[in-house]
């Protein structure tokens, strides 16, 4: 079980547990206040938009191309942004902290 803790523009930090699946559908099965998941994680929407820490990107690594793209759409974007629907759980996610964007 991998540990994540959302961080929402509210300031609340929420911690969750999963063995698998994405962090967008962990973040919208347990309501987490700023992740949508309009397109149902096929990254084509980008409303599941995070901010991950430069000390946690090493565990998320890079955004593909498409990825890129959508967040270029996006408002917010920063050099450490990723859609939350093309990061797959896995035990070395344990300990991550992410921003919502949106």
């Amino acid at each position: 079980m991998a540990k994540i803790t959302f961080v929402t523009r509210d300031n609340e930090h929420i911690t969750l547990e999963a063995s698998s699946g994405s962090l967008m559908k962990l973040a919208t099965q347990n309501g987490i206040k700023g992740i949508e998941g309009e397109c149902g994680g096929v990254c084509s929407c980008a409303t599941c938009h995070v901010h991950v820490p430069e000390e946690h990107s090493a565990k998320t690594g890079e955004a593909s191309e498409i990825e890129k793209d959508l967040l270029e759409l996006s408002d917010n974007v920063q050099d450490n942004s990723r859609l939350c629907c093309q990061v797959q759980i896995t035990e070395e996610l344990d300990g991550l902290v992410v921003h919502v964007a949106n």
